[in-house]
């Protein structure tokens, strides 16, 4: 795996997860900035997928392909699906359901890194 992407998309969704977490707090909806800043993840995300199954191509390690792909795929859904959420939910909830949605990329690097260097 890239490791300064994986860091960068780490450092960026938590970042996001704490600006969704103030906008929740302050009991306002999500903004421009904050989906411009999951747009940026997104486009990371998508980098990282494509890196990914190249590099598993052309790996002999033993890494387990399907879950390795899931979790790359599985990181890609999660933030459209939380910022859907956002928009569609008028209270402060919307907000906190984005920055738990925030919070589930750092998890799914962690677990592609683990299932990359095991």
């Amino acid at each position: 795996m890239f490791e300064p992407l994986t860091w960068a998309l780490v450092a960026l969704s938590l970042a996001a997860m704490v600006f969704a977490i103030v906008l929740a707090a302050r009991d306002k909806r999500i903004n421009w900035t904050l989906l411009a800043i999951l747009g940026v993840i997104e486009v990371g995300l998508l980098v990282q997928l494509v890196i990914g199954i190249v590099q598993l191509t052309g790996t002999d390690r033993d890494v387990s392909g399907p879950f390795f792909v899931g979790y790359l795929i599985g990181g890609l859904i999660v933030l459209p699906l939380g910022a859907l959420w956002a928009l569609a939910e008028s209270s402060r909830w919307g907000a906190g359901a984005l920055a738990f949605a925030c919070l589930v990329i750092p998890v799914v690097e962690q677990r592609l890194h683990v299932i990359w260097t095991t």
